[in-house]
């Protein structure tokens, strides 16, 4: 499981590289970051373990950008500013859930994130 994604006053720890893929290997179905090549069942679960960890990393980060967009484009101090339904259906979220992000996203902004994890979509 992936470690909380730290705030701004903390070091983050640098997950393993996602590296990208060749074209030729992306147009495999069966080929996923070669983890299919590796036999040592001990190293596919470490490498396999990796890539957990990064991707939920970059999926944390991911949400806390969408949440500083979301509180942005909320903002009410500007003239273009959404309201969470039309922040919903841009992102194809629920309006609730836009509500939600809206509120996450302006405290990553204060820098008010203390007992707060990302939101839970579901």
């Amino acid at each position: 499981m992936a470690e909380p994604t730290p705030r701004r006053n903390e070091p983050r720890l640098r997950p393993a590289p996602l590296l990208f893929e060749p074209a030729e290997a992306a147009g495999d179905p069966e080929h996923f970051f070669d983890l299919e090549s590796i036999d040592d069942p001990g190293a596919l679960l470490a490498r396999a373990t990796e890539l957990t960890v990064a991707f939920q990393a970059a999926a944390d980060r991911a949400l806390e950008f969408q949440a500083v967009a979301a509180a942005q484009l909320a903002d009410p101090r500007r003239f273009d500013r959404l309201t969470p339904a039309d922040i919903a259906r841009r992102a194809e979220w629920t309006e609730d859930y836009a509500k939600k992000m809206v509120e996450f996203g302006q405290d990553l902004l204060r820098g008010d994130t203390e007992g707060r994890g990302p939101v839970d979509p579901l």
